[in-house]
């Protein structure tokens, strides 16, 4: 079985081809296991790769280290096919074993399917990614995956052409890498790939790109999802030409072994040394389990559809094939099915034994500790019933064992005793335990964390100059560039105009095309961009160029990016830089400040609010220093506001979190960042020429907000606060309160009622005029501070009107 046989122009061991069989076989037998688990009440749900097997294994072949795939949850075969995932750890994904050794992908925090492979050691640093097959960790939001895939063959790009990158061999071998996308026929009708693909197209980049065309998106058939039924018909206008750039597309039947190969053999050599994206759509896939455990999908396809998909099931065709060309005999098949299927019931076995065993150990010690509680108790006989509820559950949770320790405390009220002690230092114990499995990492926790990096004042002298603020974050640029190639910045108009406000004026010419570029009007896959180059090592600037903008990217930052430490319980980073401006300027769409939607949905990522181009500045820098991912809102009205140019641009740090105290006061404090802390502090003067002292603070960050408890030392000094911003009422200003009132017990000292003041519910209206009555100016200050004064003392404060 070890002789080379060429069949049909492929050369190929036999025993190479008949391991391929078996682990397809195995793989089936896993998706078929896996299903019967979930219906048994084991695991939640199951999604699965069943009907894909062939095809992935074929790809597979072609898929060296240092090369990156960016999926979907059907790509199981092709995991196993690289060496990244074995039965066992796919049953741990399963069953949502907590343990990373288990389950490496995501330690049991992302549902079966999603996989991705550990870029970072434990501690946080990076290993060595051109030793390695990588993956990069999926999400299931539909084509979700395209934006990063960009980003991932981009990368190759760069560290091809730009000289000063060779040495960083841990990331990359001449930009030789290629970037493995795979996506369902139906999700190729979302925006993002359809982006993406354009995106591809344009820059030209070492990426294959699978399509598994199984003629269904769960119950819809192809007719509703692309025009002339074929997303390879509709793409052909991406095909290159002798004299125009674009995509190689190929056509694939996903049954025919031989065929695959050939295929994606050709596809990958062409991305790998030509850099040209290429489009395999590989058609006649069938999906044997339908969808998921969801549901079946006899309720939807045709008596015909269901036996096509039978007699073109890949392993049965890959098993025809070997067969006819006498690679095997059907009883060596069969023995060899057999082994593969006991392979993977043992690989269920032990990943089942290895879940519940942990489990086990904290129930029998929840039991014992409940029940020896319940006989110091008057609740003797409650406690008792919890302990039996408990110990006749089925296939008990670690949830399961929480609820009925804690259920058991309220009869324990009463109640204090030695055994009583040690079931609550044994619930504290269990629950640091359960923290660290469930909610760690949501930000990085290595040594290069944001939240580690020490601040630097900026340092001036008598010559330093006053310059425009633009000038001042150019120069922070400068440095940075000068600093580390491998800082790269991208954006609109960022390259050849140096951005529209001139934050980069200069430096394409000076640092090279390479590194400061312009892109196509595209948010979504500028981002994906800049998440898929610090995925592999670069220190990307993505630039979305307004504020308003951002909601285009929104579900990009959201899903993939601001999850991405916490998916993975720490196994992969992508420190990217998102900067933008907004805040105040004129028009419906030009104007808005969305700050509690960004807060609110992408949690993972730092949200930096300078109120000025030195403080942009000082975040650059620190965020250059660490390795977490972080939006910069500058203030859009502020760049032709004079600054004094610190001495030390490229040195000089603004730690995050940390609140600036702009004005001292004594009557109340008002809390407020970005462009709003010139308002309030024109307010705060006003205030002061009628006897009103405020004491106003610039809050800087709002994610992560206020770590020293600074507005609260604040209001234990005033016993007044307003919290000030330009959002809509309910927005950024509540999350503020919330977190100083409720957090950090701040409505102890307060002797007024809190208050907020926020724009109006609409976005502004146009104008100097729909600024003013749109968003809070410096009388909607003066006058709601005002009121909370003349409420507290009348006869000192009379009313205003």
């Amino acid at each position: 079985m070890s002789a080379t046989k060429t069949i049909k122009k492929i050369a190929l061991k036999k025993n190479e081809i008949i391991s391929d069989y078996a682990l397809a076989v195995e793989s089936r037998e896993d998706s078929l296991i896996g299903r019967k688990e979930v219906f048994m009440g084991k695991a939640k749900f199951g999604i699965f790769g069943d009907g894909k097997e062939v095809a992935q294994i074929a790809k597979a072949k072609f898929f060296q280290n240092g090369d990156w795939r960016s999926g979907y949850y059907r790509d199981q075969t092709f995991m196993m096919a690289i060496g990244q995932l074995t039965s066992q750890q796919f049953f741990a994904q399963l069953y949502a074993h907590t343990d990373v050794d288990a389950e490496p992908a995501s330690a049991g925090r992302m549902m079966n399917g999603h996989f991705g492979t550990r870029s970072l050691n434990s501690k946080g640093e990076w290993r060595t990614l051109t030793d390695m097959k990588n993956s990069s960790s999926d999400i299931s939001c539909t084509a979700g995956q395209m934006p990063r895939l960009v980003g991932l063959g981009w990368a190759s790009k760069l560290y091809r052409e730009n000289p000063a990158l060779h040495d960083f061999k841990d990331f990359s071998i001449n930009g030789n890498e290629v970037a493995f996308g795979t996506i369902g026929n139906a999700s190729t009708s979302e925006g993002h790939f359809w982006e993406a693909m354009n995106a591809a197209g344009v820059l030209q980049i070492p990426m294959v790109m699978s399509i598994w065309d199984d003629h269904y998106g769960i119950s819809v058939p192809q007719e509703y999802h692309t025009t002339k039924e074929s997303i390879s018909e509709v793409l052909t206008g991406l095909q290159r030409t002798e004299d125009k750039k674009g995509f190689e597309i190929f056509r694939v039947n996903g049954w025919d072994y031989p065929a695959l190969l050939k295929t994606y053999e050709k596809a990958i050599k062409i991305a790998r040394e030509e850099h040209v994206p290429c489009l395999v759509h590989v058609v006649e896939v069938t999906q044997p389990q339908g969808h998921s455990t969801s549901g079946s999908h006899e309720r939807y396809k045709s008596k015909e559809r269901l036996d096509w998909e039978k007699a073109h099931d890949c392993i049965l065709k890959m098993r025809e094939w070997i067969l006819e060309s006498e690679l095997s005999t059907a009883d060596e098949l069969d023995a060899l099915e057999k082994e593969a299927k006991n392979k993977a019931k043992k690989a269920r076995d032990n990943s089942w034994k290895s879940y519940t065993s942990e489990i086990k150990e904290d129930l029998n010690q929840a039991l014992e500790l409940i029940g020896k509680a319940a006989l110091s108790s008057d609740n003797n006989k409650a406690l008792q019933q919890i302990k039996n509820d408990l110990k006749s559950a089925l296939n008990p949770f670690k949830a399961d064992i929480a609820r009925a320790v804690r259920k058991s405390f309220r009869y324990l009220t009463s109640t204090e005793s030695e055994e009583k002690s040690r079931l609550i230092s044994w619930y504290k114990e269990k629950f640091d335990k359960y923290r660290d499995e469930y909610s760690s990492h949501l930000y990085s926790e290595s040594d290069q964390a944001a939240l580690k990096v020490d601040g630097v004042p900026a340092t001036y002298t008598d010559e330093s100059k006053l310059v425009d603020g633009r000038e001042v974050v150019q120069a922070c640029f400068d440095a940075l560039f000068d600093r580390d190639p491998r800082v790269i910045a991208f954006g609109e108009d960022v390259g050849r105009i140096g951005d529209v406000n001139q934050g980069f004026a200069g430096l394409q010419e000076k640092y090279g095309e390479v590194r400061i570029s312009d892109t196509g009007i595209r948010e979504t896959t500028i981002i994906g961009q800049g998440i898929g180059a610090a995925l592999r090592g670069l220190r990307p600037i993505a630039e979305i160029q307004y504020l308003d903008y951002l909601l285009y990217a929104i579900q990009t930052l959201s899903d993939d990016l601001a999850t991405l430490q916490y998916r993975m319980k720490g196994g992969q980073k992508a420190p990217l830089i998102v900067r933008t401006r907004g805040h105040r300027l004129e028009g419906v769409w030009h104007s808005g400040s969305p700050m509690g939607m960004i807060i609110n949905a992408i949690r993972g990522m730092h949200v930096l609010v300078p109120r000025n181009m030195t403080q942009a500045a000082g975040f650059y820098n620190t965020l250059m220093d660490a390795d977490d991912p972080a939006i910069v809102i500058e203030s859009l009205n502020g760049y032709r506001l004079k600054e004094k140019m610190p001495e030390n641009i490229g040195e000089f740090k603004v730690p995050l979190g940390v609140p600036d105290i702009l004005r001292d006061g004594q009557d109340i404090t008002l809390v407020t960042y970005g462009s709003m802390c010139r308002i309030v502090m024109e307010a705060a003067q006003q205030l002061s020429e009628i006897g009103i002292n405020a004491e106003v603070i610039d809050v800087q960050t709002l994610l992560p907000f206020d770590r020293n408890q600074v507005i609260l030392e604040s209001v234990k000094k005033t016993n007044r606060v307003a919290f000030i911003d330009e959002d809509v009422p309910g927005g950024a200003s509540a999350f503020m309160m919330q977190n100083v009132l409720e957090r950090d017990g701040g409505y102890f000292h307060l002797d007024s009622k809190p208050i907020t003041i926020t724009s109006q519910e609409h976005r502004p209206a146009y104008g100097t005029d729909g600024d003013y009555f749109s968003k809070p100016s410096v009388e909607d200050v003066f006058e709601r501070v005002y009121q909370l004064m003349h409420e507290a003392a009348p006869e000192q404060f009379k009313k205003l009107y």
